[in-house]
Order: C-alpha cells, then structure tokens, then sequence
C-alpha cells in the first residue's frame, strides 16, 4: 500500500514538473518575447531582454546595461552553455538587435556580488549566476 501510494506521489510531481515546463516554455516565454518586440520602450522591456544562446535558445532574462556590457541573472541552467572563455550569443535590448560573446561568471564572487547589487538590488545575495556579455 505504501508503495502505491509512493508511485502515485512520484507520478503526480512528475506530471507538475513537466506542466510548469511546458507552461514557461511554451506559454509564458512567448507572450513575453511578443510583449518585449511589440512594446520596446514598455515597462518589461526596461528590465528584460530577449537572449539567443549559442544552441538557438531563445529566453527573455532581466538584464543591465552599462556600455559595451550587458549583464544577465540566470535562474535556470542556461547559464552552463557559457561556461568558459565565453560565446557567441545575440541580444534584443529595447528593440535594438545586438551580438556579443557571453560567458558565464564563475571565478570572481566579489565581482558577481557587485554586478547582482545592480542588477538585482531586491534580490537575495547569491541567488543566481552572473552571466556577462561583451558586446562587438
């Protein structure tokens, strides 16, 4: 009976998990691209860009902006696509398209702590990963 229940339990998150996937990737994502294109100097379009990572993946992910740096908060794990000394990847910042290399800040806390203050000043210290992308 135990185990039944167990199964069921399993079955029921996995389900959630992939709903909430499905919902974000295919429901959430694009309405807020639309609204990030359609509305470039909107409220969203501020704060959020749209992002197209080295495998095509496109997201929307808050950003900053500071001369020939843009700076992004990762939540997820896209982040891992740009480990390293850094790759191509294409901005949409307000409307205007941009190309850049991106890599992901893994070596320089003190440095990631400063940018998130900006970035993220209501934010919790240390929740995400800094990506940084030097624009060409």
């Amino acid at each position: 009976m135990i185990v039944r229940i167990a199964l069921i339990a399993v079955a029921v998150l996995v389900l959630f998990v992939a709903g909430y996937l499905v919902y974000m990737t295919q429901i959430t994502n694009p309405r807020v691209e639309r609204d990030l294109i359609d509305n470039p100097d909107g409220k969203r379009a501020r704060r959020v860009m749209l992002l197209t990572l080295p495998s095509g993946r496109r997201l929307p992910v808050n950003y900053l902006r500071e001369g020939n740096l843009v700076f992004a908060g990762a939540d997820g794990r896209w982040w891992k696509e740009l480990v390293g000394e850094g790759l191509p990847v294409s901005l949409v910042v307000r409307g205007e398209s941009l190309e850049g290399t991106g890599r992901a800040v893994l070596d320089d806390p003190a440095y990631s702590s400063d940018v998130f203050k900006r970035l993220r000043p209501d934010a919790l210290e240390g929740f995400g990963t800094l990506v940084e992308i030097q624009l060409d």
